[in-house]
This record gives C-alpha cells, sequence and structure tokens, in this order.
C-alpha cells in the first residue's frame, strides 16, 4: 500500500485520535483550571446541588452548567478519578474530530475529510485541551457543528438542519455561555451578507420553532439558579466573566493586539508553516463559497478576540476548525519542503535541549518554587528521556527527507510530535507539576486529616484531599498544606503549637499542628 493511501485509511486516524487522548487517565490533575473545575463538580456531588456551583465552599461563576454535569455524571459511572473527570472532554474531542471528518467528506471529499481530521488530532494545542477537564473541548464541538450546520443550511436549507443549529447553540450556551451564539450569529450573518441574502438570514435567525427549542434548552437551568441563589450568578459570569473579561485582563492573561498572530502558528503545531501557505488561498474567498465560509470564520474569532482584554491561546481555536479543513483541501499546492518541515523540527529539538535549559533556568533564578521545579524537570528528562526524545527527533528528520509530498511529511512529523507529548513530555510536564500536591493529598485523606492551606491555593490538592480546603489559622490535630517556599516563613511563626513537617516531595510541603506547647510568657 502506497503511503499516500495508508495516511487517509480510517486505520490512520483511529490512530491519531488515540494519540490525542493517550495517558488523559494517568496524569494527575492541573492547577488551577482542572483543579477548580473538578472541585467544583466533587463539591456538586458532596452537596447534592446540581443548580449552583460552588468552589471551595464559596460560589463559583466561571462557566454555566452542562460541564460540571457531564464530569458528575461521569463520575457517578465511574468513580471520582483523572479517567472520570476527564471522560467529557475526551468523547467531545473525538467527536470534534469525527464531525470535521464527515463534514469534508460531505462538501469536499473522503481524503480531505481525512486529513483535516489528521491535522485537527495532530496539533498541539488539541491534543492538551483534549486531555483536561476543562470546558474547552465540549465548547469547541457545539461551536464546530453549529457553524457546520449553518454552511450545509446555507447550501440547502432545510428545517432538520435549522433545529439542530438551534440545538448546538443552546448546548454551547450551556457550557461556556454568550460566546456559543455570538459566533455564529456574526459568521452567519456576514456571510449571506456577501452574498446579499441577508433576508434569508433573517428569517433564518428568527425561526420560531427554533427560537423555542434554543429556550427549551438554556431557560430551565436559568431559572433554577436564579430561585437557589437570586442573582448572584448572573451578576457574577455575564458581567465579570463576559463584559469585564472582555474589557480587561483577568488573572493576568493579557496581551497585545497582534497576540493570536503570534500565537496561530503555535496552536497547530507542527502545521505552523501549513498554516501560513493557506493565506495565500485568500484570494479564492469570493470564487468559493466553502472558502468564504470558513475564512470568515476564523476573521470573526481573530478579531474578536484580538480586541479582548483577556487573551488564552485556545480561544483562537474557536475559528480554526474550518481552516484546518482548507488546509486539507489545499494540501497538494504546498512547496518547499523544509520551510514547510522545519517548525515541527525546531519543537522537537526544543523538546530534546529541555533538560539543559530547566538547569540554566535553575541557574538564574532565586525562587526556591521556580528553581525546585526546574531541578525536577532536569532529573525528568535527563538521561534515557532524554535519548528516546533525540531519536524521536531523528526520526521526525527522516520523515522530513523522505521524498514524498510536502503535507506527508508534515503528517509524518505531527504523528512523532504527538507521540513525542502522549508519552514522554505531557505526563513528565505534569508529573513535576502536580505530583506532589496529589501524593500529598492522598496521604492526609489516607490518614484522615483534615488540611488548611497556607499562603497557597491549588484546588486539585482538595479534589484528591475529598475535602473543602480552608485558608486560616490551623488548629491542633490539622495538617496544613503549603509549597516549598512558603515553609520556612510558616514555620518561623509564632505559635502556641509544635509544627512538624510530615510529608515532602517535589513542591509540595504538610505540616502537622501538634498538641500545645504550654503557656508562653
Amino acid at each position: 500500500m502506497k503511503l499516500s493511501s495508508l495516511l487517509v485509511s480510517p486505520v490512520t486516524l483511529a490512530v491519531a485520535c488515540m494519540l490525542l487522548v493517550w495517558g488523559f487517565w494517568s496524569t494527575p490533575l492541573y492547577d488551577l483550571d482542572e483543579g477548580a473545575f473538578t472541585e467544583a463538580t466533587r463539591e456538586m456531588m458532596e452537596t447534592g446541588n446540581y443548580v449552583s456551583i460552588y468552589l471551595n465552599g464559596e460560589p463559583r461563576h466561571d462557566k454555566p452548567i452542562l460541564i460540571y454535569w457531564l464530569q458528575a455524571a461521569s463520575a457517578q459511572l465511574f468513580g471520582l478519578n483523572e479517567f472520570s473527570l476527564r471522560l467529557p472532554s475526551v468523547l467531545a474531542s473525538l467527536a470534534w474530530v469525527l464531525a470535521l471528518v464527515a463534514f469534508g467528506r460531505r462538501f469536499v471529499d473522503r481524503e480531505t475529510g481525512l486529513i483535516a481530521g489528521l491535522i485537527l488530532c495532530l496539533s498541539l494545542y488539541v491534543g492538551l485541551i483534549a486531555r483536561a477537564a476543562v470546558a474547552d473541548a465540549l465548547l469547541n464541538l457545539f461551536l464546530a457543528l453549529s457553524l457546520f450546520e449553518i454552511y450545509r443550511y446555507s447550501q440547502q436549507p432545510d428545517r432538520a438542519t435549522q433545529l439542530r443549529i438551534f440545538a448546538w447553540m443552546g448546548l454551547g450556551f450551556l457550557t461556556k455561555g454568550p460566546v456559543a451564539v455570538l459566533l455564529p450569529f456574526l459568521v452567519s450573518g456576514l456571510f449571506y451578507l456577501s452574498y446579499a441574502r441577508w433576508r434569508e438570514w433573517l428569517s433564518a435567525v428568527f425561526y420560531w420553532p427554533g427560537l423555542l427549542l434554543f429556550v427549551a434548552i438554556v431557560l430551565p437551568w436559568h431559572v433554577a439558579v436564579y430561585l437557589d441563589t437570586g442573582w448572584a450568578f448572573f451578576q457574577g459570569f455575564y458581567l465579570k466573566h463576559n463584559v469585564q473579561r472582555y474589557s480587561g485582563a483577568m488573572e493576568g492573561h493579557g496581551g497585545g493586539a497582534y497576540y493570536y498572530v503570534l500565537v496561530a502558528p503555535l496552536v497547530v503545531m507542527p502545521f505552523a508553516a501549513w498554516l501560513i501557505a493557506l493565506l495565500g488561498k485568500l484570494g479564492r474567498v469570493m470564487e468559493d463559497p466553502l472558502d468564504r465560509y470558513f475564512w470568515i470564520a476564523f476573521l470573526v474569532v481573530l478579531g474578536i478576540f484580538s480586541f479582548s482584554g483577556t487573551k488564552l491561546p485556545h480561544y483562537l481555536l474557536y475559528g480554526m476548525t474550518g481552516i484546518i479543513l482548507l488546509m486539507a483541501r489545499y494540501r497538494g499546492e504546498l512547496r518547499g519542503a523544509w520551510l514547510h518541515v522545519l517548525p515541527g523540527l525546531s519543537l522537537l529539538g526544543l523538546f530534546c535541549c529541555l533538560p539543559w535549559l530547566f538547569d540554566y533556568l535553575a541557574q538564574q533564578t532565586e525562587r526556591l518554587y521556580e528553581k525546585t521545579l526546574f531541578l525536577e524537570g532536569v532529573q525528568a528528562f535527563g538521561g534515557a528521556t532524554q535519548i528516546v526524545l533525540v531519536i524521536l527527533a531523528l526520526l521526525a528528520l527522516a520523515a522530513g527527507l523522505l521524498r514524498i509530498a510536502v503535507w506527508q511529511r508534515m503528517v509524518l512529523i505531527g504523528f512523532v510530535q504527538s507521540l513525542a507529548v502522549a508519552f514522554i513530555v505531557l505526563p513528565n510536564v505534569m508529573a513535576v507539576l502536580q505530583d506532589g500536591p496529589r501524593a500529598a493529598a492522598l496521604f492526609a485523606r489516607e490518614q484522615g486529616k483534615s488540611l488548611v492551606f497556607h499562603r497557597v491555593y491549588q484546588p486539585s490538592v482538595s479534589v484528591y484531599a475529598r475535602q473543602v480546603i480552608p485558608r486560616g489559622e490551623p488548629q491542633p490535630g490539622q495538617w496544613v498544606y503549603t509549597r516549598v517556599d512558603k515553609l520556612d516563613e510558616f514555620l518561623a511563626q509564632p505559635s502556641a503549637y509544635r509544627k512538624e513537617v510530615v510529608f515532602s516531595q517535589g513542591v509540595a510541603r504538610l505540616v502537622a499542628i501538634r498538641e500545645p506547647l504550654g503557656e508562653t510568657r
């Protein structure tokens, strides 16, 4: 079988899908995002309140309810663990890939659909959110389905398709709010307007059965959360986490107007040069409706989020699904093999250099927390691990030297990159960051100890310890969870109680608060 035929086979796509989510069950939950989502889910299950969202005993208004319901349902079936908490994101990501393949097969051809699925599976940032117990994979699925159905309807209107559009937008709204409606609304409006079909668009937008379906999906929970907590969620989510998040940088996630122009190539690594090459096809947007539609979608997302005060790389993915299909569509026009394979080879080369990079960074910082992580990184990525990464980089280099089409070389490098990320890079990074906190929480849970945070906040510790962990003055019999850089300061604080370090791993420390020392003078 020729390589070109092998790369566009369902078996190859299945392998790519496996690499997309491999190991999601084994790496520890990361802070803050995964920890916050999953601890809120744990507290939902513990309290039995499936209407309002709480984190560490306090109301959480960051996101609507759907992802928490799905995580809770999964945890009820499979127990509260990494597998169950991440399963909704994994299934959403796989459905996202299959939806893209099916759409590409329907509106371009079978091979293009399969290759688009490969690109999506093997793109760096897609693999990261696919394994994460957060709302992003689910939102990307519903956005992609909404946009696919809108294009399908524009080419061949029918009521079933129209109803599905409203259903996907309603589910997206329950996942992450107004963005799930705003983007399809703007993209479809601009697309129809570009063909002077605005009357058709208005008729489709105000289709009353669809509007009723949307309301039936979205309204019941909003009514329930209002009856439970009043206006608190509406003020917290719609005003703070939508209006304020757009108008100003939140949680330090800022960036300039060119942030996403710079981030876009990284999001789809190792296909950065392929994405850039697609810019040369912009001239065809007036010729082909499919090209026009997905370029409008991409530019709408790029424009909206470039002017947002809060910027995160995964926001760009909202407009990338269709662009990936166009990349696959014009794969045969790629020229300049080395220019296209160089980004992927460079990233793999960086992976090989991680022990040296971490060692250099450890020498440059005086901060104990960062120095501890960097030194752990040196150990994690040195020795045999570094040798394996070098072998993978050489394998990718060999793929780049093959006398085959440029896109085929890039897909092969994508497979090598995904192998490196799934089996080496991601597990080791997560181990360095989170093995200590997970082990500390499990140890405290095994010993039946109540925890108190000292100058840290890591909600994943609450998930593993199965308890809401307050911040404040500890009492005798409690244990204090803190970081290595906060330990000496805590031990030096005057106290009527004896303090004893009972756990130390990575950056995590547990300090037992023992019996009183007696009267102090």
